[in-house]
């Protein structure tokens, strides 16, 4: 498809400037929130700066997102693996949060007037791509599906940096000055060849071999590798970070482009009331599984708050929090989540 590239470059240049404004007034993971609000308010309200639309394709997005894979990687040590081996409980804990999550938001949509279709789809937690997909076949209304599930994505990346902020009474992560580990240590041109290798091919093994969520689990793994077996010291630099904030952020934005300000406040409200449901349960979730796996309650939450898997491991590179263990729980989630979608796709295909 053709790329409009006066229109990419303005609309990269508003989540870049939205982003710098909200890292420098110290808003929690400033680059990506600020650049999400920034585009997302300009797509929403129908602007045109210059004459030209809000765009950015989603392959330019999904090829920064293996950046964090390999930054995850990194911080996996043998002390990590022995740690893994005590997840089972919250992993297990998932196969109850997530078919819960679903209930309340399929509860929270069908109050709020919408046919069992649409709520069915709307409400699960993660898989976005599969539940829109699935939702269509199965005759949901798709624009309506497309925006509740974005909307889950978006408040919920929103909510919990601010959460952390207010519960800690400081800011947190990158507007408190914490960087990931080894974010700032000086890479050779063998660790920059090694780490671009593990993103490549870790994508391309990964989508090969369908393991779930591909584009970022791939590189992870080959970053683990790569830095156990002492191959790589180094990380992501901390600017290719915050620029991967940046991008990500202008694309969650940019889908707000061409929706009415109708549906919008009649999703937006019903996002809400299921957004807090959810992050709720998470919560209760966190206190009652965090002394068993041995991990914070932070960490917990994060770990089963219904996000995009880039977006909340971004979110505990930012934290200094246990990045692996939260990346592991979401793909998990989103596995569970595209079964129920393609459970339910089967039936109400039959009916």
């Amino acid at each position: 498809m053709k790329v409009d590239l006066p229109a990419l470059a303005i609309t990269l240049l508003i989540g870049a400037v939205g982003g710098s404004v909200a890292a420098a007034l110290e808003v929690p993971l400033g680059y990506l929130l600020g650049s999400l609000l920034a585009v997302g308010v300009t797509a929403a309200m129908g602007w045109r700066p210059l004459g030209r639309g809000i765009t950015l394709p989603v392959r330019l997005r999904m090829s920064f997102v293996p950046v964090i894979g390999v930054a995850i990687g990194g911080a996996f040590t043998p002390e990590v693996a022995r740690e893994a081996l005590g997840w089972g409980g919250s992993l297990l804990g998932l196969l109850v949060f997530v078919p819960m999550a679903h209930a309340l938001g399929y509860v929270v949509f069908r109050t709020g007037g919408l046919p069992r279709v649409d709520a069915y789809f709307s409400a699960l937690p993660g898989g976005l791509i599969e539940s829109v997909q699935l939702g269509e076949e199965a005759g949901a209304d798709v624009r309506l599906l497309t925006v509740l599930q974005f909307l889950r994505l978006i408040l919920t990346i929103i909510a919990v940096p601010l959460i952390f902020a207010g519960v800690t009474g400081h800011a947190v992560g990158s507007a408190a000055g914490v960087q990931m580990t080894g974010a700032d240590a000086p890479l050779t041109s063998r660790d920059v060849l090694v780490l671009a290798a593990c993103g490549g091919l870790g994508v391309w093994l990964a989508r090969l071999c369908r393991i779930p969520a591909w584009i970022i689990t791939g590189p992870l793994i080959l970053s683990a590798l790569a830095h156990v077996t002492g191959w790589v010291q180094g990380v992501p630099p901390g600017w290719l970070i915050s620029l991967t904030q940046v991008v990500l952020g202008t694309g969650l934005g940019a889908r707000f482009a061409g929706v009415s300000g109708a549906m919008l406040r009649r999703a937006g409200a019903l996002a809400v009331l299921n957004g807090a449901a959810v992050m709720a349960l998470a919560y209760a979730f966190a206190m009652a599984l965090h002394a068993l796996v041995g991990e914070s309650v932070s960490a917990v939450f994060l770990a089963f708050a219904p996000g995009g898997l880039a977006e909340m491991s971004l979110i505990a590179l930012s934290l200094n929090l246990s990045a692996i263990y939260v990346t592991t729980h979401h793909v998990v989630r989103i596995a569970l989540a595209v079964l129920a979608a393609q459970i339910g796709a089967r039936w109400f295909l039959r009916r």
